[in-house]
């Protein structure tokens, strides 16, 4: 993708969030994505969309909206922190089931889990930022998950790995 599409792609997210109609029409390829808001460097709103359910240009509307108003660990951003909220935006590439477990190359690979009827998500960047090695990737995906941290090695487990393009204004 290129520099011009990221800023594009950028605007219809803040866009989104100040509840403006929002023309997607040219990010058609359906896509999964993220949209992560930060103020001050502090976490404020995660939403992805996994799967590639809608064309990219939907999804960022969606995820950017419910990032901003619906991340259950925040309250809803008010219009006046606009200003200081930093957008990040994550596009999935097509999700994997991993066969070795410890298949995950660090800052490249994000990770999925699915045990016990329960999922979680990590981005690849949260490995970077938080300098985890490949078991604590693994253990912190578990917990993300709401499973044990060791539950990631249950043989009934399943690991999936993407990669994204993430950029940010």
């Amino acid at each position: 993708m290129n520099q011009e599409d990221k800023q594009e792609l950028l605007l219809i997210a803040r866009e989104a969030i100040k509840k403006s109609d929002i023309k997607t029409d040219r990010f058609k390829e359906k896509r999964g994505c993220f949209v992560t808001l930060t103020k001050k460097g502090e976490l404020r709103g995660c939403i992805g969309i996994i799967e590639p359910i809608m064309s990219l240009g939907k999804a960022i509307v969606s995820a950017a909206r419910s990032a901003a108003f619906s991340d259950p660990r925040f309250l809803p951003l008010q219009e006046q922190e606009l200003k200081d909220i930093k957008i990040e935006i994550s596009i999935l590439s097509p999700v994997k089931e991993m066969k070795n477990k410890q298949d995950i190359d660090i800052g490249r690979d994000g990770l999925i889990i699915k045990a016990k009827g329960r999922s979680g998500l990590l981005l690849p960047q949260v490995a970077v930022e938080w300098k985890m090695d490949k078991k604590q990737f693994l253990e912190a995906v578990s917990e993300k998950a709401g499973l044990n941290k060791d539950s990631w090695k249950d043989k009934d487990a399943r690991l999936f790995k993407f990669q994204v393009d993430a950029f940010s204004d």
